[in-house]
């Protein structure tokens, strides 16, 4: 039987983060997950500016050795494309770089990035790591958590317990978070290489083509000139539809005319994966006696870009101060618990609000369209679309009339 303080279960970057955050406050921890690393991680393969400012607060230096390791790009901007096929791109501010020297943003597979984390965990010694165990009992019992595997080889008591299993997370239904189609999206994954028309400074691209919305395809450059290629569409426009979404990506390269001619030489290296992507566009509870939920478990996924990866780090750098302040008032309850839904949600619904807002933006593909014909040809709408990847004030644009009324006569 091991003893702790807090228990992590989910080792993917929302785990990690509640780990390391913890042990930064010297706080130890046993961080246990069901798979054995390198594992991979099915997801866009995308690592934002959010993310290097969560690994920057952890330790600075952690941004400096990702930027030399061989399994990510540096990546500069987005390149958005839409229905009409016209397309944007929109360069990341300098100033979101979080250190001088370094890029805005990373991509890398998940299964590198993952295990580049994890890596880091696993030599921190306040953290004890458990690989393999896949936990499928959680009770509490005298004020203590209890948390068993399905071997019944171990066993671990704890005062606190934070779920970062992902989106499939069985522990999930502790807040009575259940999958709602209008609030999840499916996804698939592929890998290919030899996709031609990258851009020179790596931007991630996303197409908003008209028969995927409120979805998108993406295509996203990896080292070694290979791209992680997928879509997403919201469940409830899948089932109404009736769409296969393998069916739907391949048809999108071989008919639509520019990506056509793009993967004309490109070779498929896997099967494309399906995935889901609980969003954080309701708010939910997130916690309860002795228990914390974080990232995909806690559905805290980007409503428009689909992006989870910082939003689980966050919310394990948020769950990991909670877990400080239970320990010290000696309080793990489902009230004193609330104090971690509140600040959570104070730091991120904002963002996860104007998100959804824009994702309803896309039932209008001829707005959306229209504003991208006026950005391309509009350096200072440009920059204010820039400013909105990062800027939630100046995103907040999108929601008042003034803004589109202004457009018109620019």
């Amino acid at each position: 039987m091991i003893e702790t303080e807090v228990c992590v279960v989910g080792a993917g970057p929302g785990g990690v983060s509640a780990a390391m955050f913890l042990a930064k406050m010297g706080i130890p921890s046993v961080l246990v997950d069901k798979d054995v690393f390198p594992r991979d991680k099915i997801c866009g393969d995308g690592i934002s500016g959010w993310v290097l400012n969560i690994m920057n607060k952890l330790n600075p230096e952690l941004n400096k050795k990702l930027a030399l390791e061989p399994i990510q790009l540096n990546s500069w901007g987005a390149r958005f494309v839409a229905p009409n096929f016209n397309q944007l791109d929109v360069p990341f501010k300098n100033e979101d770089a979080i250190q001088d020297g370094l890029p805005a943003g990373f991509v890398s597979k998940r299964m590198d990035f993952d295990y580049f984390l994890f890596k880091e965990a696993k030599s921190n010694p306040l953290i004890t790591v458990l690989e393999g165990v896949t936990i499928v009992e959680f009770k509490k019992e005298n004020g203590f958590a209890w948390l068993h595997n399905k071997e019944g080889n171990v066993n671990i008591k704890a005062k606190l317990v934070i779920f970062a299993n992902g989106a499939l997370s069985q522990y999930s239904k502790l807040s009575g978070i259940k999958m709602e189609k209008k609030h999840y999206v499916a996804g698939i994954r592929t890998y290919y290489e030899g996709v031609s028309g990258m851009h020179k400074k790596n931007f991630i691209e996303l197409h908003f083509l008209k028969e995927l919305l409120p979805g998108y395809l993406w295509i996203f450059p990896l080292p070694n000139g290979k791209a992680n290629v997928g879509l997403g569409m919201r469940s409830d426009k899948i089932s109404k539809h009736k769409i296969n979404l393998k069916e739907k990506l391949k048809e999108a390269i071989e008919t639509v005319p520019y990506l056509k001619e793009r993967f004309k030489d490109a070779n498929i290296l896997d099967e494309a994966k399906g995935f889901g992507l609980p969003l954080g566009s309701k708010k939910r509870e997130l916690s309860g006696d002795n228990y914390m939920l974080v990232g995909d478990a806690a559905s805290l996924i980007d409503p428009f870009t689909g992006e989870g990866i910082g939003n689980a780090m966050a919310s394990g750098m948020y769950a990991a101060e909670h877990a400080k302040k239970c320990i010290e008032a000696k309080d793990f309850s489902a009230a004193f618990m609330k104090g971690y839904d509140k600040y959570t949600y104070n730091k991120i619904w904002k963002e996860l609000r104007l998100s959804k807002f824009m994702q309803d933006l896309l039932n209008f593909p001829w707005l959306f369209s229209w504003v991208v014909n006026k950005a391309a040809s509009n350096k200072t709408l440009r920059e204010t679309i820039s400013c909105m990847l990062t800027d939630l004030d100046v995103r907040e644009n999108l929601k008042k009339p003034s803004f589109y009324f202004k457009l018109l006569f620019n």
